[in-house]
């Protein structure tokens, strides 16, 4: 990977998470997930297309160049085996590791990222479902869709969870929101923006904003 600091590291994958999420990334976006000043952002940007990592349409928002989004694939993919190695070697309860891997991600040497995925036994995604890039860059994910799109009475597979605050985790997993298991919405209620769904024999309500950043694949429905 070429050498770059770890700042520029958590700006391009800042960048690159929220253009897979909204298509593009704002400033303002990016103030917010790396909490810091708006104008701290402002003059990072201009740093960064200056060494060709992104274009920068003002009032429009951000996009990474190929340079700069194949940097933020190779950091993305050591911070999701970080998160595997985590869980499933130290035994880092889901909620946890994000944080830790955010660290971590900086410091990998990139030789030992293939004998970290055999001795993980080559996941495909992190903990939280979202998929880990290959080696080459390439992102392999099943189609899902936001767990709000889900209609009264339709049942969904829960693939990822794309919001990866320690406290949101926390209480996804308490209710049962783990990648695999079948939720079904049972009401919906615009009025109070809440969804009412079950897992397993537990019903819950979650608010539209959660509801948002439950990825799932929707059953067909037997007639």
């Amino acid at each position: 990977m070429e050498e770059v600091s770890p700042r520029v590291e958590e700006y391009l994958e800042a960048i690159h998470r929220l253009e897979e999420k909204f298509g593009v990334a704002k400033t303002s976006s990016l103030a917010e997930v790396l909490q810091v000043a708006l104008g701290t952002v402002t003059n990072t940007v201009e740093n960064l297309e200056k060494q060709g990592l992104i274009i920068h349409v003002p009032y429009k928002g951000i996009k990474l160049t190929e340079k700069g989004k194949k940097i933020a694939l190779e950091v993305l993919r050591k911070h999701r085996l970080s998160e595997r190695l985590l869980t499933d070697v130290l035994g880092v309860d889901w909620s946890k590791v994000h944080e830790v891997a955010c660290k971590l991600e900086h410091s990998l040497p990139d030789e030992i990222l293939k004998p970290l995925e055999k001795v993980l036994g080559h996941p495909r995604t992190c903990p939280h479902g979202n998929p880990i890039p290959t080696s080459c860059g390439g992102i392999f994910e099943e189609a899902s869709e936001p767990l709000l799109n889900l209609k009264h009475g339709e049942k969904g597979v829960i693939v990822k969870i794309t919001e990866e605050k320690e406290e949101i985790l926390e209480h996804l997993k308490k209710i049962g929101f783990l990648p695999g298991n079948i939720v079904k919405v049972e009401e919906k209620t615009p009025v109070d923006n809440l969804i009412k769904v079950r897992v397993g024999d537990t019903e819950t309500y979650l608010s539209f904003r959660l509801a948002s950043i439950v990825n799932v694949k929707k059953l067909e429905q037997r007639s």
